[in-house]
């Protein structure tokens, strides 16, 4: 019988447990999140006929919603039953999705409406479940465990959406927008969304919760949040998660519109992007949890925070090109370093708040950091879709000429719209990474360092496949043959002498 009440003592039996099923939620979270957010929900959005202001809006939804962190700490200090709140926000949240899916089958203001009101539902009670999810889980897992298990639930939460991206992106493609058989898919996605979030709910309640200390007395909110402002290392580590967030999600959300409506790809295309992209970020992920776990969460930061940047800003560099297929490889290519580097990105901002935070009194510093993110992260996409008229009535060109004897060569470089997203996303990022250079963490390494082990590391993969693929023989010949010459030049020496 499953009981929602913490244990005074959880056994290694039980903590093995509960990380084990934390693990196999994630398929179910997984899907919910490949069917109902993301491509996929700025795609419905624009299906129901939304403005790019209503886009920014509802990409701001996930974050501005975690600003009910702060009265969900007193929620959870007063309660002090992480996993009820968990369970009962999850169920009542997912019911959302199924109002979403009728949704689909209707058009007008009123709809919209509706459906934003839906994932702000939606969203809110999920912030609230995630203060009480994230400091559960900071007593469960084992600090020296943390980038590894995570690192393994995050390639099953990706290796879901990469299937399931595929099924949409094929739904997708089958389908004529603006059809009553588009209206089908998405409410089929929706629906499905919501029957994988309430199993999810399910396997989460039968993890086990540490019962938390005793309260100290009256919870004070206003300090509680005073606590971790007042360490100046976590002080740091939140100007740069601000900046970092503010940065990536200026641009980032409106990937799709700018991919549908100024490069006139259709939405399948976009699907097939964030398969790519899903893929790049599985294949990456053990190894940006096993850096982390050996070296620093920092450390991966450093590597991972300015090639995810570069990537932002080459995106306008698909305007620039007249061949649709060089344009596809180019976003093809930038979605695979983008899932990359993501991936170390996720997984080591989780791990160094987790990491600088009390283990004990972990609620209000990770509840802090949210608060934060959902500030930085809420705006940017806000002031984006407010932006978009400003950006499309402007164009920035640069024309590079080179002349000579033979002729006249010209190489026009044109920013429009979108394109300036872009940019303005990456000088942000660089002052997000100059912030991040100032955050303390034990067992930090320099990014050249870090490069080196990354390198390492790949080459020990490719060395442990060719092995298994029966050529390790092959890569070994070069040094066996000088092996066996040196030894036949010893047996020599020893027969002159």
């Amino acid at each position: 019988m499953i009981s929602l009440q913490p244990q005074p003592e959880v056994s290694s039996e039980d903590r093995e447990r509960g990380l084990r099923l934390l693990v196999t939620e994630a398929i179910f979270s997984g899907g919910t999140a490949a069917l109902t957010t993301g491509v996929i929900l700025t795609a419905f959005a624009l299906h129901l006929g939304a403005s790019n202001a209503m886009v920014g809006i509802l990409a701001s939804a996930p974050f501005l919603a975690q600003l009910l962190q702060l009265p969900a700490i007193g929620l959870v200090e007063r309660m002090r039953a992480r996993k009820r709140i968990a369970v009962f926000t999850s169920l009542l949240g997912r019911l959302m999705l199924a109002i979403m899916a009728l949704l689909a089958f209707f058009s007008g203001t009123l709809p919209l409406l509706a459906f934003l009101a839906a994932q702000l539902v939606l969203c809110g009670l999920g912030a609230i479940g995630s203060c009480a999810w994230n400091a559960w889980m900071r007593d469960l897992a084992p600090e020296d465990r943390l980038g590894t298990v995570f690192a393994k639930r995050t390639v099953w939460l990706t290796a879901i959406s990469l299937l399931l991206g595929l099924a949409a992106a094929l739904a997708l493609d089958w389908t004529a927008p603006g059809s009553f058989d588009r209206d089908l898919v998405f409410a089929g996605m929706f629906a499905a969304g919501c029957i994988t979030g309430l199993i999810s709910a399910r396997v989460v309640a039968g993890m086990p919760e540490p019962l938390m200390p005793p309260a100290p007395g009256p919870v004070d909110l206003v300090e509680l949040l005073r606590r971790p402002l007042r360490d100046g290392n976590f002080r740091r580590l939140l100007v740069f998660v601000a900046s970092w967030q503010f940065a990536i999600n200026f641009a980032t959300p409106f990937f799709t519109v700018f991919i549908v409506r100024q490069l006139h790809f259709n939405i399948s295309f976009v699907m097939v992007l964030s398969v790519a992209s899903q893929i790049a970020n599985i294949l990456a992920l053990r190894l940006w949890g096993t850096l982390s776990d050996r070296f620093a969460n920092k450390s991966v930061l450093a590597v991972c925070a300015p090639a995810y940047i570069l990537a932002i800003v080459a995106m306008a560099g698909a305007s620039q090109f007249a061949d649709r297929d060089l344009v596809k490889l180019w976003l093809v290519g930038l979605h695979l370093l983008m899932g990359a580097t993501i991936a170390g990105v996720t997984l080591a901002n989780t791990n160094i708040a987790l990491k600088l935070s009390p283990k004990g009194a972990a609620t209000a510093y990770v509840a802090t950091n949210a608060i934060v993110t959902a500030a930085a992260a809420g705006l940017a996409p806000i002031l984006g879709g407010l932006l978009a008229d400003f950006f499309a009535a402007r164009q920035f060109e640069l024309l590079v000429r080179w002349s000579s004897p033979n002729g006249v060569f010209a190489l026009p470089f044109v920013l429009t719209r979108w394109d300036f997203y872009f940019l303005t996303a990456g000088v942000i990022g660089l002052y997000a990474i100059h912030r991040l250079s100032l955050v303390e963490e034990h067992g930090e390494i320099e990014r050249r360092e870090m490069v080196g082990q990354l390198l390492n590391e790949t080459r020990r993969t490719i060395r442990n496949i060719s092995s298994v693929a029966g050529l390790r023989s092959t890569t070994d010949l070069p040094a066996a043959l000088l092996r066996d010459a040196r030894a036949r030049m010893r047996q020599r020496r020893t027969e002159r002498s």
